[in-house]
């Protein structure tokens, strides 16, 4: 039973309470709430379709995809978390679709075809601050530290979201900014500009409240004295892989100075 869900119609998505309807876990540290996919899996696909998480995580898009009669593939680097989905994916449901979870690692997918998806969807970890390997996997992007070398590595996965997605679809990445030497690190805007490098066209930037950080009330003390604002948003960035041959001018350029909801 859904609870504590409506469809979003704005760029400003706030989930006071995460949605805990099927197998969803509010234990896994980082996941996304699972109001995300649902919301972007609704306005961005249609039933039957195929959806790609490539850092699939706690599983939350791949438990919306049986929900929502989408076939879905999920991968992760992380053979537990893999284990783990397979788990939570044996509940029933009255749509008739398939999910699938392999170990893989997101930047290599050469084993994918080319342009077999209409919809990717995932939530990239932000450096290294939660790191979901702890260490014992050295691909793992969430050991990465630096700034330009994480961007590297999140440039070669865009291209392969762009290389299995079809003309034309969507690929959703929900990612926050971070902080380094008190000062904003606006990691996202660095991510998203890798993803334009590589040939999507930006369509949406979705600004997502965060709610119950429990590290919040922990970290005030420091905010005030060392004078900064503690971070309470991330950036859910949807591009489009444009057409074949698509003039992206007016896109790219012209809607500057157009109607801002057009």
């Amino acid at each position: 039973m859904l609870t504590n869900y409506s469809p979003e119609f704005t760029t400003l998505w706030s989930f006071t309470e995460r949605g805990n309807w099927a197998t969803h876990r509010s234990d896994f540290r980082g996941n996304y709430a699972p109001q995300i996919p649902r919301n972007v899996i609704e306005m961005y696909s249609e039933p039957g379709e195929y959806i790609l998480d490539p850092m699939v995580g706690g599983g939350t898009t791949l438990i919306e995809a049986k929900l929502l009669g989408r076939n879905a593939l999920g991968l992760d680097i992380n053979p537990a978390f893999v284990e783990q989905i397979k788990e939570l994916l044996k509940f029933k449901s009255p749509a008739s679709n398939k999910q699938q979870v392999h170990v893989a690692d997101a930047r290599e997918l050469s084993f994918l075809g080319d342009e077999c998806f209409d919809l990717v969807v995932t939530h990239p970890p932000y450096l290294n601050i939660i790191k979901y390997s702890e260490g014992k996997i050295p691909e793992d992007l969430s050991n990465i530290s630096s700034v330009p070398k994480f961007c590297d590595e999140m440039e070669k996965a865009a291209l392969e979201f762009y290389r299995v997605l079809k003309p034309d679809k969507y690929c959703a990445i929900l990612i926050g900014d971070t902080r380094k030497g008190r000062h904003f690190v606006p990691l996202s805007h660095y991510i998203m500009q890798r993803f334009l490098k590589v040939g999507f066209v930006l369509k949406e930037d979705i600004i997502k409240v965060q709610h119950n950080c429990a590290y919040t009330k922990r970290w005030e003390w420091k905010a005030k004295r060392d004078k900064f604002y503690l971070i309470m948003h991330e950036h859910l960035f949807v591009f489009r892989k444009p057409r074949l041959n698509e003039d992206l001018s007016r896109i790219r350029y012209s809607t500057a100075f157009g109607n801002r909801n057009e």
